[in-house]
């Protein structure tokens, strides 16, 4: 049927296996596929490729009119023609939007008491269940889903009821969101719909083939203007009135940390473990208290980097919860819980019959439509255009283009009514020159506008009889007969001319499906976390520009934190959010998930402090400039192999002790410090040290050797009887020379020993003890060859295992943190002893075992080897090989509890630690 159509470009690679995997999927039998290829991979031209070779009529469904019009520009660029309304032209391709077949009738949504009535297929409008029965007389077809994830929360419920109806149509659905990003119910909904997932390439695997363009995760971090930071103050004395109430142990017959000291410092009748599997926000919350000072560490329990931050707004409200369902209420405690009820409003919360809710706060609106952010967005664009010149193609994403709705009273004079909105974007870049000189455009599904000048060389470009109206500050609006699918059409067309070097629009028209292969430079100011509108926003920068070929994208967060208020971070955490299982690549080379690609020194759990801002914008500027070592850090071209890495970030705290690193990643080092895989294990793989520390000496302990003491006692023997001394001097004198030779060579070989035995602790040593043990417990294919140490720009170091199954990197980077982290409450430790003399006369000692016992500090088994003795036994082999000799102490035992109690909560390292995943 489609014959004459052919593909306009030559497939790429990743295209070529997806449609390799859609043919076994249809030869196996299926008539349903799920396919998954980042934005900017190729898509459209996947599906209709797809479907050509099937040689059915072809049915495509697109979120938007501005998608639509791409479908049908790219079968016609096929060869092949497209109908676009629902009459179903027989050209052997339609496309339509999902708008064209969920148009539902209001008045057959209930009946006359207010029940929902019929299906779905029943409730839709007459001009719906038209197309529904076109689709069924057209028998054989192909139906392309694109952007299908919609499907997944607006119309699968329809979409599920029509495709029952089409029994002799394949389906094939398209999206950008990675299968693992699904929640269970849409990973359900999926597999129903379509059955197993055809899954393309990462963003990262696209971007090293040279499909995608190179790009840099950036960050804008800014703080609540004055008027806003006033507001936010007030607000939080409310608050903190509440929590200093709180520590008063007068506040309640039984005190807040009282309850808490009972409740989950000693959890009497239930295990931490359990706790923690099955109360998360409450066994986090007790360990930010303990890490505040207010809390005893509890039983069993064990610090890790989500812990080590002050408690917020969320800690003191899931504890607040608790105490008052389980404590205040049953004990009748009124005014206590009335003062709870009455603080809680000023944090986003209210208290309930059921217990406390979440709402959106006032707090969270302020910060995530502050003008400071707009404000940001004029500084960003204004040194990318320093930057870019005549080149810059930027985009401005929110998520509306006036406000629905009034500011609520409590913000009146905090907010502008059009904060946060995408027309309060365009009259601030209008307004400053240095970004008024861009011709900045508003593109929504209902505006075009512009500065006045701007607008008035658009309009010279269209064809149609266009209105101009004055909508002041400097702002013109453009209106006229045409609809968005022509004027987006128009609008990017005159945007990739540079015509306008930014368009500002909606999340709606621009941050999905949108094709714009010039874009460089995106600024999100949206405040959707889900990783469909994550993927999605960023991909409208990564497609290549054939003008440009070097081109690389820049993608900038705004962020806006008040530190001073207990949700001051409720901004930062929606950016964190974001960035969770999103790769980027860091300033070292590395491609990881999360806020660390933007900065290693970023933490998931905090902001850094407000003192750093302005250092922190001054780096991200500096790196927005040098697009060209980015493209160097993607080596774009080299080999990957398109899985994770998970990797421990061990962090010296500032003023603690030091320790060493013997063990380096062999091979020399790229240009950006982070060496390819392919040649991270070239060298040869580590050895374990001659010696390593006991409890008394070194082990094994040096020998020194008989004959040059026993040569050097002859010679002077000799000497003297030459000399003609009496024989029993001469003896006396060579047996005196050689006690001597042999205790000074004892010294010095002592000396060496203690100068070659590190005194610092050695991460390297550690790991690949620890890898070792993994392997011979049957936990990990390899053992100390694939462990990688590495230092990053921060002076922190990188620790994994390459070349490993993720589970099986990841099982190692988790052990690794509870050796080297603070004593929680582990089944067993083991000791690590260490030297601390040097010099002759402490080597004379060492070697003649005379010495003091070595200082020991002791860590803990991981609990996945710390389950079973035998298991901790593996680890003491190879701890002794690598670190210190000793055997591993049972803490449920009268020493190892002592050791326990003694050390429980110390560090055995002065380093932090930082769980990351690595793309590779």
């Amino acid at each position: 049927m489609h014959g004459a159509t052919r593909p306009p470009y030559a497939l790429r690679p990743h295209q070529a296996a997806a449609l390799d995997g859609l043919e076994r999927a249809f030869t196996a039998g299926r008539r349903r596929a799920w396919v998954v290829l980042p934005p900017g991979a190729g898509k459209t031209l996947t599906g209709l490729e797809a479907a050509r070779r099937l040689g059915h009529p072809m049915v495509a469904f697109a979120p938007n009119t501005a998608i639509q019009g791409q479908w049908a520009r790219e079968w016609r660029a096929f060869g092949g023609t497209a109908g676009v309304g629902r009459e179903l032209s027989d050209a052997g391709f339609n496309v339509l939007t999902y708008q064209a077949l969920a148009s539902f009738d209001p008045e057959a949504e209930v009946d006359e008491d207010g029940a929902e009535t019929g299906s779905p297929l029943d409730r839709l409008r007459p001009s719906g269940r038209e197309l529904v029965e076109r689709l069924r007389a057209r028998g054989r077809l192909t139906v392309l889903l694109d952007e299908c994830h919609h499907l997944l929360d607006t119309w699968g419920e329809l979409l599920a009821e029509v495709l029952e109806g089409l029994p002799d149509a394949v389906v094939i659905g398209l999206t950008a969101t990675p299968p693992d990003r699904l929640t269970a119910a849409q990973a359900a909904l999926v597999d129903k719909l379509f059955g197993p997932v055809v899954a393309g390439p990462s963003i990262p695997a696209v971007v090293r083939e040279g499909d995608l363009a190179p790009f840099a995760e950036l960050a804008w971090l800014t703080t609540p203007t004055p008027v806003e930071a006033g507001w936010l103050a007030a607000e939080a004395e409310r608050f903190a009135e509440l929590t200093t109430d709180l520590l008063d142990p007068a506040f309640a017959p039984v005190p807040f940390l009282t309850w808490l000291d009972e409740r989950l410092v000693r959890h009497d009748g239930i295990t931490w473990a359990r706790l923690e599997r099955e109360r998360p926000e409450l066994t986090t919350a007790a360990l930010r208290f303990h890490h505040a000072g207010l809390l005893a560490l509890p039983d069993e329990a064990r610090l890790r980097e989500e812990h080590r931050q002050p408690p917020g707004a969320g800690d003191w409200v899931a504890l607040l919860d608790d105490y008052v369902i389980r404590c205040l209420r049953p004990g009748g405690h009124e005014s206590a819980v009335a003062a709870i009820r009455t603080a809680l409003p000023s944090v986003g919360y209210q208290l309930t019959a059921r217990g406390v809710r979440g709402g959106r706060s006032p707090v969270d609106r302020v910060l995530a439509r502050s003008a400071a952010k707009t404000s940001a967005v004029v500084e960003i664009l204004a040194a990318e255009a320093a930057s870019l010149g005549d080149r810059l193609r930027a985009v401005v994403i929110c998520d509306y283009e006036n406000a629905a709705a009034t500011v609520p009273a409590r913000l009146s004079g905090v907010l502008a009514d059009e904060a946060g909105s995408a027309r309060l974007v365009l009259e601030e870049l209008v307004r400053d020159p240095r970004t008024a000189v861009l011709a900045p455009l508003l593109v929504t599904g209902r505006t075009v506008a512009g500065s006045a000048e701007g607008a008035r060389a658009f309009a010279d470009t269209c064809t149609e009889n266009l209105t101009f109206t004055d909508a002041g500050d400097g702002v013109a609006e453009l209106t006229g007969r045409w609809t968005s699918r022509t004027w987006v059409a128009r609008a990017t067309r005159f945007f990739e001319d540079g015509g306008s070097r930014v368009l500002v629009g909606t999340r709606a028209m621009l941050g999905e499906g949108w094709d714009a292969r010039g874009v460089n430079t995106l600024v999100d100011l949206t405040e959707a976390t889900t990783a469909t509108s994550v993927v999605q926003t960023r991909g409208r920068g990564l497609r290549i520009d054939p003008a440009w070929p070097d081109k690389v994208a820049n993608t900038w967060s705004v962020v806006c934190v008040a530190a001073g208020h207990p949700k001051g971070a409720a901004d930062w955490q929606r950016f964190v959010r974001k960035h969770d299982g999103y790769y980027g690549v860091t300033d070292a080379g590395e491609i990881m998930a999360g806020v660390s690609h933007v900065h290693p020194a970023l933490s998931p759990y905090a902001p850094p402090p407000e003192a750093d801002f302005g250092a922190f914008n001054a780096t991200m500027l500096i790196r927005a400039a040098e697009r060209h070592r980015v493209r160097a850090l993607w080596r774009v071209g080299e080999p990957y192999a398109d899985r994770l890495v998970h990797t421990l970030r061990v962090i010296p705290t500032d003023g603690g002790g030091r320790f060493a690193v013997t063990l380096r990643t062999a091979g020399a080092p790229a240009e950006s410090g982070r060496r390819p895989a392919a040649d991270r294990r070239r060298g040869p793989a580590p050895r374990p040290p001659a010696v390593v520390a006991g409890a008394h000496g070194v082990a094994p302990a040096p020998e020194v050797g008989v004959w040059p003491s026993v040569a050097a006692g002859v010679g002077v023997m000799t000497a003297c009887l030459v000399a003609g001394l009496m024989l029993p001097l001469a003896f006396a004198g060579g047996l005196l020379c050689g006690w001597a030779v042999r205790e000074a060579r004892r010294a010095l070989i002592g000396a060496r020993v203690l100068r070659d035995t590190s005194h610092d602790p050695d991460l390297g040593a550690m790991a690949c003890a620890l890898a070792d043990a993994l392997r011979a417990a049957g936990l990990a294919p390899r053992g100390s060859e694939a462990v990688a140490v590495e230092p990053d720009e921060t002076g922190a170091y990188r620790i994994e295992m390459d070349g490993v199954p993720p589970e099986a990197s990841s099982c190692f980077a988790i052990a690794f943190d509870e050796l080297v982290s603070p004593l929680g409450d582990p089944r067993y430790v083991l000791p690590r002893h260490f030297l601390t003399a040097r010099g002759p006369l402490a080597g004379w000692r060492l070697m003649t075992r005379r010495g003091e016992p070595n200082p020991v500090v002791y860590h803990a088994v991981p609990a996945v080897l710390g389950g079973h003795r035998r298991h901790a036994d593996l680890l003491a082999r190879e701890w002794a090989r690598w670190v210190s000799g000793g055997e591993p102490l049972y803490t449920r035992g009268p020493e190892g509890a002592g050791v326990l109690a003694a050390q429980r909560g110390g560090s055995p390292m002065d380093v932090t630690t930082a769980m990351r995943a690595t793309w590779m």
